[in-house]
């Protein structure tokens, strides 16, 4: 199974996707991670990255492609995959399609997880998110058992420099402009899937397994 996770920040395609990826035994693609990792790292990559990221803007197409391309051909990748974060822009979108045509394994699905803007901003101002494991928590929906630390290996927790109000809204508004236009993109290939996601964790779950149960 191959598929694509579409949706505003704070939409919960992380979250999601870290539970299809459990139920199917197939990677969880998270080009945001991969890029925080670098920049956390400081390596060449990292510091290109973060000058786009730290103004809540994304890398540039050829440096994203680039990365996923070697990604999508390591081993654990070979049964499937959930691409979280990727493509941004239809220019990525083409360029995936075309990396997944020479492999002769198309896309099987793209899920769009809806919410508004109004609910991204409060969900990504009250994140926490553990460094560790990537498990994110909430202030306000899902607080740590002890405060800021993760639940699961007791590592503090920590807020991403990105989740200001400020940056949140131009997150949005670069969505809009440049992400957006994935849904046109994929509804002309009937690939595309939309599950409301303006509920709790557990019942957007269930929502993403509905959509997609014919192919489960």
């Amino acid at each position: 199974m191959r598929f694509v996770f579409l949706g505003l920040p704070g939409a919960g395609k992380g979250t999601q996707a870290r539970v299809l990826s459990e139920r199917l035994g197939i990677p969880q693609i998270s080009t945001g991670d991969t890029l925080r990792e670098a920049v956390q790292e400081g390596t060449p990559f990292g510091i290109q990255a973060r000058i786009f990221m730290d103004r809540g803007e994304y890398v540039p197409d050829g440096v994203m492609v680039e990365l996923v391309d070697e990604r999508l051909h390591e081993p654990d990748a070979s049964k499937g995959f959930i691409l979280d974060g990727f493509p941004r822009t239809v220019p990525q979108a083409r360029a995936l399609e075309e990396v997944l045509q020479t492999s002769g394994a198309p896309l099987d699905a793209v899920v769009q997880f809806l919410i508004t803007d109004d609910i991204a901003i409060r969900r990504i101002t009250g994140r926490f998110t553990c460094p560790l494991c990537k498990r994110t928590y909430h202030q306000e929906w899902r607080p740590p058992a002890n405060d800021r630390l993760c639940d699961v290996d007791g590592t503090p927790l920590g807020k991403r420099d990105d989740e200001d109000t400020l940056t949140v809204k131009r997150r949005l508004a670069i969505y809009r402009d440049q992400t957006q236009p994935l849904e046109a993109f994929y509804a002309e290939r009937e690939l595309l899937r939309s599950v409301d996601a303006a509920a709790p964790f557990a019942e957007v779950s269930e929502r993403m397994f509905t959509t997609l149960q014919d192919l489960l």
